[in-house]
């Protein structure tokens, strides 16, 4: 049986990547979580619309999509925290379904990705 993997200079490469992307989302994160803070503290983030944001809700309406956002980014940050483990244990970038390996250019647009392309229709298609 012919065992799949990337030789360790990929996966130094895409440990590099996934790196940079967590940095990133943390970054994009803080911010979120910033931004949020501040609504929480002021109402809004300018006054003069405070009065009129308890009339129609748009406050509300707007700190729930920054809520969302976070939440997933939250889980984003989850996903490319666990491709890091993969890479440790030498198992990224195996498709979970084939047990090939997931194309370099897919893996690198979705560094977190763990089905290859063929079973992802695969699974469309049993789905639809």
């Amino acid at each position: 049986m012919t065992i799949y993997r990337y030789p360790d200079e990929d996966l130094q490469e895409f440990k590099e990547l996934i790196s940079n992307r967590l940095e990133a989302a943390r970054k994009e994160l803080l911010y979120l979580q910033g931004v949020i803070t501040r609504k929480d503290e002021t109402g809004t983030e300018d006054t003069e619309n405070r009065y009129m944001s308890v009339e129609d809700g748009s406050g509300a309406m707007e700190r729930e999509q920054l809520v969302q956002l976070a939440s997933r980014q939250i889980q984003f940050m989850n996903h490319l925290e666990k491709a890091l483990i993969r890479i440790e244990n030498k198992t990224y970038g195996v498709c979970r379904v084939t047990g090939k390996l997931i194309e370099k250019a897919r893996l690198r647009a979705v560094p977190h990705a763990t089905l290859s392309i063929e079973a992802k229709k695969m699974m469309n298609t049993k789905s639809n």
